[in-house]
């Protein structure tokens, strides 16, 4: 594999999503002639191929969410218990969508049990340390920035089309002074209210960054209790399993039982077929998009 050669690997949930609101806000979605919601579908194309035309990736892959229940709610059952059923409007979106990147010969993964971070992780593991292949990562969520390397870049996108922040492990470090892993254990210390697990009750984003960069890892400063200040010593000490069972939620599973060949993940669309799924989309500014 020639170093010119990168996969983008792309979180599709994360902007099928971002596509819904960035067009829904209004109220009105955007809808086919014969009254099919279009609107997610609409914005992600926006995003994806602002995305192609800025970083030029040489393969592509889209990792999907496969249901809400996954080894995460099977060890805490309250994990991403918080947010709310998709609108009814984005439903039938989640099937099309896929039919849209097939027509772009673009590979659909995802497996019932794992989430997209998941497979993401995984294949940027394999990408990237059994090919050498250079690994960019889509997303907006700051999640996956624990998988950085030095071959492995994430890039977060932000409000409004075009508008990115890429991270390296020097980036990362620069900003938070921390390294990737250690991300891991700032939210075990912390912990999401996005995805509902509680980390250490009273242990805020500042202290838990605080904490681990003195100390390494959570490990570290399970060795150094003693030296804590005795607030915080105490917070830890009453939420001990609280604290391992956040790190093993936070943390993405880079060995989910999935292949993806190097070779079938080459970014070659087929204009005539990316055409029609256009047309029968009704995606005239695309269409001219494409010439």
């Amino acid at each position: 594999m020639q170093a010119s050669q990168t996969v983008m690997l792309i979180d599709g949930m994360s902007l099928l999503f971002r596509g819904y609101y960035a067009t829904a806000y209004s109220g009105r979605i955007m809808r086919t002639s014969t009254g099919v919601p279009v609107n997610a579908i609409y914005g992600f194309m926006n995003y994806f191929l602002d995305a192609m035309e800025t970083f030029a990736p040489t393969h592509v892959v889209c990792c999907w969410d496969m249901g809400s229940q996954t080894f995460r709610t099977d060890r805490y059952d309250q994990y991403k218990a918080n947010r709310g059923a998709p609108p009814d409007e984005l439903r039938p979106q989640f099937d099309l969508i896929k039919e849209v990147m097939d027509s772009f010969d673009v590979p659909n993964i995802g497996l019932s049990g794992y989430e997209a971070d998941d497979c993401i992780g995984t294949l940027a593991r394999l990408y990237s340390e059994d090919t050498g292949t250079q690994v960019q990562i889509l997303t907006g969520d700051h999640d996956s920035l624990q998988l950085l390397k030095n071959n492995v870049h994430v890039i977060i996108m932000k409000k409004g089309v075009s508008n990115y922040a890429v991270y390296t492990p020097e980036v990362l470090f620069a900003e938070k002074g921390i390294r990737p892993e250690q991300l891991i254990d700032v939210k075990a210390l912390m912990g999401d209210s996005s995805d509902n697990y509680p980390g250490v009750k009273g242990i805020g984003e500042k202290t838990a960054y605080k904490l681990v960069c003195e100390y390494e890892s959570v490990q570290g400063i399970l060795d150094n209790l003693a030296d804590l200040a005795p607030g915080v010593r105490r917070k830890i000490e009453a939420e001990l399993e609280m604290l391992h069972l956040s790190r093993e939620l936070a943390e993405i599973d880079v060995q989910v039982p999935l292949t993806c060949l190097l070779e079938d993940c080459r970014w070659v669309p087929d204009r005539e077929r990316v055409r029609q799924q256009f047309e029968a989309l009704e995606f005239r500014a695309f269409l001219k998009r494409l010439g």
